[in-house]
């Protein structure tokens, strides 16, 4: 579970997005940030045991800065209104591997994973392993744990093609899949949801339903 205190202090920052305010409560953040931390190692220490890959991963070499890059950007707030973590084999900042990923913001809170908009090479090879074996990317979309937390794969907007990739037929049995740029789960977590004692197994859960999808992409892209 997160402490109310830690959630207080991301609804004080959206509200409070300045230097001097954020200075001036350093100390709330620091302390916020070593309970999501002590979170996000208690999920790492339980996955591990179910998914040895990321078993060695220490929760610090997860988390993002809380920095905001407005270099070009047009919203200059300097700092994000989250905390976010991402579990994978080879780090946070590996662009080429599916993983996990935990989203702290009180209002809109999300555990998922997958792999988000991989360079062309990456995404051609993700593409050929869903063609290649449909069958089992079918299965695992629709096993029991997985279609009850997820439902399926994110459709949003910008994550899809307006039309199938060449090379494919438009009457592809993949089509809506191929026609993917992001390949990611997501689940909602409802903000009482976050100082609840079970959030630790709960989102444990979420990412061992998780995990065939995650095995699925990174077989495609080794």
């Amino acid at each position: 579970m997160l402490q109310k205190s830690t959630i207080q202090f991301l609804q004080d920052l959206k509200r409070n997005n300045n230097k001097p305010w954020f200075d001036a409560n350093r100390k709330v953040y620091e302390a916020a940030k070593k309970d999501f931390l002590k979170f996000i190692q208690q999920v790492i220490d339980r996955l591990g045991k179910k998914d040895q890959s990321i078993q060695n991963i220490l929760a610090k070499e997860t988390i993002f800065r809380i920095n905001r890059d407005i270099r070009f950007s047009k919203d200059k707030s300097p700092y994000k209104t989250n905390f976010g973590a991402s579990i994978n084999k080879d780090g946070r900042k590996a662009m080429g591997t599916a993983g996990y990923y935990f989203h702290l913001e009180p209002d809109s809170s999300f555990v998922g994973g997958g792999i988000y908009m991989p360079m062309p090479e990456n995404l051609k090879k993700i593409r050929q392993e869903i063609d290649y074996n449909f069958k089992d990317f079918k299965k695992l979309l629709r096993a029991t744990k997985f279609n009850t937390i997820y439902g399926n794969l994110s459709r949003d907007e910008s994550y899809l093609l307006k039309r199938i990739p060449k090379g494919y037929e438009a009457d592809h049995p993949a089509a809506d899949y191929l026609r993917l740029k992001s390949f990611v789960a997501l689940h909602s977590i409802k903000k009482t949801e976050l100082t609840n004692k079970n959030l630790v197994q709960q989102t444990v859960d979420a990412f061992v339903a998780l995990r065939p999808l995650i095995d699925f992409l990174n077989t495609g892209l080794d």
